[in-house]
């Protein structure tokens, strides 16, 4: 069976080499532990369990998938041991507050973990991965009581959670939200309602689930100005922290899905269920923007994991694989034919694939930068400082999100493509990946949803075209560094043209959307595409820089390697990044060729 290999060279070399992580420790508060010696000796080990541990339960466990019987959720064999070994590894807490149980470490550290764990095994790493969701939204929105209750035993793993937004009336659109929480007299509420799509709603993973559930109460108004968020765990905790008496919320159904089968995907009913308020009434939607914004960062990791684990199977197979000649003449003649790796449209594939995976990871620690100080901002109350970071973070949100899921899927399809008839047939595994990925641009918001909240609320009602602004200067002033490299030159003049081009077609959008109000949904999924290949190429010129500095001053025990990243990215740049000049030109169309038609014409059937 095919087997995943931790990318740990190309993880240190952005983390050390590019964006200074060591540097960057040093100026946090939570940074003080996390030297290279033991950031080092943390992904090493993280990388083992991801290889030997996750991995071989991959296939496993969607061949298996989970199974609801007599209301209890059972996950594929093996699952509970390898989440066992993955709680007594104290990973769950790499990152929580050491007055928690935590290990204190900055933010960043859990997603290094994240996305190596979502990358071996994406179905298993949603488990722990809902979980921190919901601890970070007690830590920040609790009381101090449901901090002492809830955050020691989500942070030890013994404990799991999850977000119940959604419902059968409706998705995305919050503002129908129905579940009902009647308060009782003793503080606590009354929960009735039904959610879908609940991601780890019910597993034999942990003792207990924390459901983190948006309701409205009696006298709320109408709309999402009407939610508030509750806790409501699966099973009451007695008066010693410990597991009480089950409370009214079970599984009616697990989500037959396209793919992450290993995945509980549920129907949860919260019958008279026991809540708890969290953060002030009727402002739910607020707080669970901090559960949300951490899952959708988190799901951009699944636009970087298949990526590289489909370039991975696919670069090993095209180096064993036979087929013809290559067009340039023989390059294995003692073979019958030459391997797959030879043939130019091959490399195409590939090539795409790596500098997805390569490019997205970067992005990924680019923001992971920002995540360290928005956190410490909201962790010594510095709340300027957090403000501050949650802007240039929130920006990037929904780049990170809706491009990198996009281009995962398209990884993923170049996976199978690459394979040919075999990447069809399971045993390979190349399926599953696309299976696997192709929700990711769906939940968290789908990629439309997240193209408006960029250009719709980020960049035109919040900021009037600021947040791009503020971007951009900060990759034309990189570039103006590197036009005196000859080797970056190119990459660093492109950069340039990009960034004006980039605030010019936002001013242009502003003024079109005055006279045409569906300009902006019409132009928001282009807009947030280009606004992801011009993140990517400044990702790319920034790794080239460093590639072709070590090369000229001493890198020859990694040259290969950085010889790699400069043509890799001169691939990107020649070969992907044209694609932003058609989403500029797409995204300037008027929207009467969308809306020309009325809904009675669309229909042409028959």
């Amino acid at each position: 069976m095919p087997v995943y290999k931790a990318p740990l060279r190309d993880m240190k070399f952005l983390l050390n080499e590019v964006f200074d992580y060591p540097g960057h420790y040093t100026r946090l508060n939570s940074g003080e532990n996390a030297t290279p010696d033991i950031v080092d000796a943390i992904l090493n080990e993280c990388g083992r369990f991801c290889e030997e541990v996750l991995s071989p339960l991959y296939q496993s466990g969607d061949e298996e998938g989970c199974k609801l019987e007599n209301g209890e959720v059972t996950t594929p064999k093996g699952y509970p041991e390898a989440y066992r070994q993955y709680a007594q590894g104290g990973w769950q807490g790499l990152s929580a507050p050491e007055e928690y149980g935590g290990q204190g470490l900055p933010a960043s550290m859990g997603l290094l973990k994240q996305e190596m764990m979502g990358t071996a095994n994406w179905p298993f790493s949603m488990y722990p991965g809902l979980s921190i969701g919901a601890m970070n939204t007690i830590f920040l929105h609790g009381s101090e009581d449901q901090k002492q209750i809830y955050l020691l035993p989500l942070t030890e793993g013994r404990w799991g959670g999850t977000m119940c937004l959604t419902e059968p009336q409706c998705g995305t659109d919050l503002g129908q939200v129905k579940t009902k929480a009647e308060p009782q007299t003793d503080g606590s509420y009354k929960l009735s309602g039904t959610k879908i799509f609940i991601s780890s709603g019910d597993h034999d993973l942990t003792e207990n689930i924390v459901h983190i559930v948006l309701g409205r109460l009696p006298d709320a108004p109408k709309g999402t100005r009407g939610i508030s968020l509750f806790i409501v765990p699966k099973f009451l905790p007695d008066e010693h922290g410990g597991v009480g008496q089950r409370n009214g919320v079970t599984c009616g159904s697990l989500e037959k899905k396209m793919g992450i089968k290993a995945s509980a995907t549920c129907v949860l009913n919260f019958d008279d269920a026991t809540g708890f308020l969290i953060g002030p009434e009727n402002e739910g939607l607020n707080c669970m923007f901090t559960f949300m914004n951490t899952a959708r960062i988190g799901t951009a990791i699944q636009g970087v994991g298949p990526a590289e684990l489909s370039y991975q199977w696919a670069l090993d197979y095209a180096k064993e694989r036979r087929s013809m000649r290559a067009l340039s003449g023989k390059k294995e003649p003692e073979q019958v034919a030459d391997a797959l790796i030879h043939h130019a449209d091959v490399r195409r594939m590939l090539l795409t694939q790596k500098a997805i995976a390569e490019g997205g990871r970067a992005m990924l620690y680019y923001a992971a930068r920002l995540a360290d100080h928005m956190v410490e901002g909201h962790t010594t109350g510095d709340d300027k400082k957090a403000d501050r970071y949650d802007d240039r973070l929130g920006f990037l949100t929904p780049i990170l999100k809706g491009f990198l899921t996009e281009l995962g899927n398209e990884a993923a399809n170049l996976g199978v493509q690459v394979f040919g008839g075999h990447g069809y047939i399971r045993e390979h595994g190349m399926e599953q990946i696309v299976r696997d990925t192709r929700i990711a641009t769906l939940y968290e918001g789908t990629t439309g949803i997240q193209a408006l909240d960029l250009l719709g609320r980020k960049v035109l009602i919040m900021t009037r075209g600021g947040a791009v602004r503020e971007f951009t200067l900060r990759i034309a002033n990189f570039a103006r560094k590197q036009l005196a490299n000859k080797t970056v030159r190119p990459f660093a003049v492109e950069l340039l043209k990009l960034t004006a081009q980039w605030n010019l077609l936002t001013v242009r959008l502003m003024l079109a959307a005055r006279t045409d109000r569906d300009m902006v949904s019409s132009a928001a999924n282009d807009f947030l595409m280009y606004s992801g290949y011009v993140t990517m190429a400044y990702m790319w010129a920034r790794m080239a820089a460093v590639a072709s500095d070590k090369l000229d001053h001493g890198g020859a025990d990694s040259a290969d390697f950085y010889r790699a990243k400069l043509a890799t990215a001169e691939f990107y740049y020649e070969r992907l990044l044209p694609r932003a000049l058609a989403h500029a030109t797409s995204m300037l169309s008027p929207s009467k060729n969308l809306m020309q038609l009325d809904a009675k014409d669309m229909n042409f059937i028959g």
